[in-house]
């Protein structure tokens, strides 16, 4: 890197290569959506791209007797994907659903909005300063459309810094908009699920045992019958299951293996010596793996006999109430004076519920945390050294157009708190690595020793780096989105144990939960990208309009037919993302800060911090108006719905689907009546 407020040397953009790169993703975007259409419709394909609705016993759209038409490439699925309304989306797959649906369409709204001001304004006054470089150095380069071709000092740069401006008062009032909606959305929701016992139930932790009776759960039932006499209800302890969860899973090994052999059995195989008939007779004999089952089933009843279970109670509990406005009032107080005993929070939904992890004590989550913290800081540093490598190589054989380094989040874990580590995962990887390749370690040092001159070494990276800017988002949308849907790995493997096992669309549908975890992050470092670039090349935000309208239309179809939503918090991703949101804002109000100041004007970067202070004052007034209602149920909110029940007659019944939720999968009774139980479900439903 050059000395002073230079910019670093690079190569330049090359129009030929971004339009070869483009035409690449598109044609290959168009030849997997085409094969997708045909495959879709054909009946041995079911189970992979309708695996939500076999699930469910619904109607498949599929042909039943060979035809062209099954044949024939369509995009009726593109058309039903934008055909769908919010109402349809809330009442079928729930309100976390639409909030993805929704980051898609904030992602297009913005963006559209973003393209015009950059196509019409930025654009022109780029490519028609004179005093930047020379026209000839610009033949067979885009770098005329960007920023980087005005030259120092010159007032176009207030044109520059107006539409700034804009975009980030457009995008603050756009958050704030997305904030107000989806809130009245999440408290219209939780009055729509009124029977969801989550809404009666508090789980507490830090639970002090019982010194007379050596237990934890008359411990709770004095505590509460003492504090909360008028609303509380009833408690169930939680238990140490791990040993039976041990035996539930032998169960359910040996259960398939019976189900297994006995569909071969009809056709057994050819019996090529007499040693090898002996073998199958021993083995491919369901009756000992029978025999075994029913060992492990008379385990599984000893271990749940109540004498047993209840010397592993855990200091953890749900507590049941009688009202809404008990449970809420009970989450949202402090029940004792120290604050690690008798911790309550809002019970997450029955199927939401991680019961291994309540073994955990309270006084060591927060160490847990940290664990967690460091083990995604070492995996974001030691993964920097491949991905280090690969740009490295990507600038020297241009071979970025090939590079989708998204790839390797799917190494990390699905809960919500994933959502953050893998979104910072990939700006530390995909986007702060990118810009660094080269002399990275120098570079790092140099903006931890001057931590002042980071905004100039950030905005000269980011000049530098626009083109594989260009060439990841068509990769990662244009061939990333239509991978997703074809779900290539996953149909071939369908084929060949259909075509090996010879096994049926009821034994083989394969249901997924919905991958939040990974959906988020890669949407929300996709917006990042654009923001950074919306003022410096104008020219990748028509590309993003692409990524949002087609992944738009791919998870649409990916909800309806293929993912199950396995559960519902009610909105509360969205906290999540507005957070990213924000960090994207002030990563391009920083990098517009270096760049004004490595384009010599003062006056346009001391603005900008300006604006950026407004931005931060803005995410803290949406921490205040916002965020707490995304975290708890408001009294007055839970005071309505009880009253709606109580005039509906439902409050009684909504009770006692509370009182009898909260049952871990290992205490939940495990029925055999004879072979016919051997096609059922191991443990019931209930």
């Amino acid at each position: 890197m050059r000395k002073g407020s230079k910019l670093i040397d690079r190569k330049e953009m090359n129009a030929a290569s971004l339009l070869a790169s483009a035409g690449m993703n598109i044609g290959l975007a168009l030849v997997v959506l085409s094969l997708f259409s045909v495959l879709k419709k054909q009946p041995c394909s079911a189970p992979v791209y309708f695996a939500r609705r076999i699930a469910r016993r619904e109607a498949l759209p599929l042909y039943p007797a060979f035809s062209l038409a099954r044949l024939r490439p369509t995009a009726s699925w593109i058309s039903r994907a934008f055909r769908i309304t919010e109402d349809e989306v809330l009442r079928i797959q729930g309100l976390d659903a639409l909030v993805v649906l929704r980051l898609f369409k904030f992602g297009t709204k913005f963006f559209t909005v973003c393209s015009i001001i950059g196509l019409l304004i930025l654009v022109p006054v780029n490519f028609t300063c004179q005093d930047g470089h020379s026209r000839s150095e610009f033949s067979y380069s885009m770098d005329a459309f960007t920023i980087s071709n005005i030259g120092k000092g010159s007032n176009r740069l207030w044109i520059h810094f107006a539409c700034l401006c804009f975009i980030s008062f457009y995008i603050l009032y756009l958050l704030y908009m997305e904030n107000k909606v989806i809130l009245v959305l999440r408290l219209q929701h939780i009055g729509n699920n009124r029977q969801r016992s989550d809404q009666f139930t508090v789980l507490v932790r830090g639970v002090p045992l019982c010194l007379e009776h050596k237990a934890y759960g008359c411990c709770v039932d004095h505590f509460f019958s003492k504090h909360h006499p008028f609303t509380y209800q009833s408690y169930k302890v939680v238990h140490d299951g791990k040993c039976i969860r041990k035996l539930l899973k032998l169960a359910y090994s040996l259960q398939h293996k019976i189900k297994k052999l006995r569909r071969k059995a009809v056709e057994r195989p050819i019996k090529w010596l007499c040693l090898c008939d002996t073998f199958w007779l021993h083995i491919g004999d369901p009756k000992v793996h029978e025999e075994s089952l029913q060992e492990v089933r008379q385990r599984i009843h000893l271990l749940q006999h109540e004498n047993i279970i209840n010397k592993k109670e855990l200091p953890v509990a749900f507590v049941s109430f009688k009202s809404r406005c008990g449970a809420a009032f009970a989450a949202q107080t402090q029940q004792h004076i120290h604050p690690l005993l008798w911790t309550t929070e809002a019970a997450p939904e029955p199927r939401d519920v991680i019961w291994k992890n309540l073994a955990i004590p309270c006084h060591l989550l927060a160490l847990y945390r940290t664990g967690i913290f460091i083990a995604a800081l070492l995996l974001t540093v030691f993964f920097a050294l491949p991905v280090t490598a690969v740009q490295g190589i990507a600038q020297f054989e241009n071979l970025k157009k090939w590079f989708p380094p998204a790839r390797a989040v799917q190494i990390i874990g699905k809960q919500m708190r994933a959502c953050s580590m893998v979104f910072y995962f990939l700006v530390g990887n995909v986007f702060f690595l990118s810009l660094l390749s080269g002399s990275l370690l120098q570079q790092i040092g140099e903006s931890f020793t001057h931590p002042k001159d980071f905004p100039s070494h950030l905005a000269s990276a980011v000049s530098a780096q626009s083109d594989f800017f260009i060439t990841y988002i068509l990769t990662d949308g244009l061939s990333g989105f239509s991978l997703e849907i074809l779900q290539l790995g996953l149909v071939t493997w369908h084929v060949v144990r259909t075509c090996s096992f010879g096994q049926s669309i009821e034994n083989d549908s394969y249901l997924f939960g919905f991958p939040y975890y990974r959906v988020i992050p890669i949407v929300s470092l996709a917006i990042l990208i654009g923001m950074v670039y919306a003022v410096i090349s104008p020219l990748l935000l028509p590309f993003l309009i692409i990524y949002f309208l087609l992944g738009y239309a791919v998870y649409v179809n990916q909800m309806q037919d293929v993912y199950d939503i396995t559960y519902d918090t009610c909105g509360q991703y969205w906290p999540h993302i507005h957070h990213y949101l924000f960090v994207t804002i002030i990563l391009m109000q920083i990098t517009m800060i270096g760049f004004f100041g490595l384009k010599s004007k003062p006056g346009a970067s001391v603005s900008t911090i300006l604006l950026l202070l407004m931005t931060i004052l803005f995410n803290e007034y949406c921490k205040i108006r916002f965020v707490p209602t995304f975290c708890h149920c408001p009294i007055k909110v839970a005071k309505e719905n009880d009253d709606c029940d109580e005039r509906e007659g439902e409050l009684q019944a909504n009770q006692e689907i509370a009182i009898n939720a909260y049952h871990p999968p290992w205490m939940r009774p495990v029925s055999f009546a004879g072979d016919a139980a051997y096609m059922k479900p191991l443990v019931s439903s209930s």
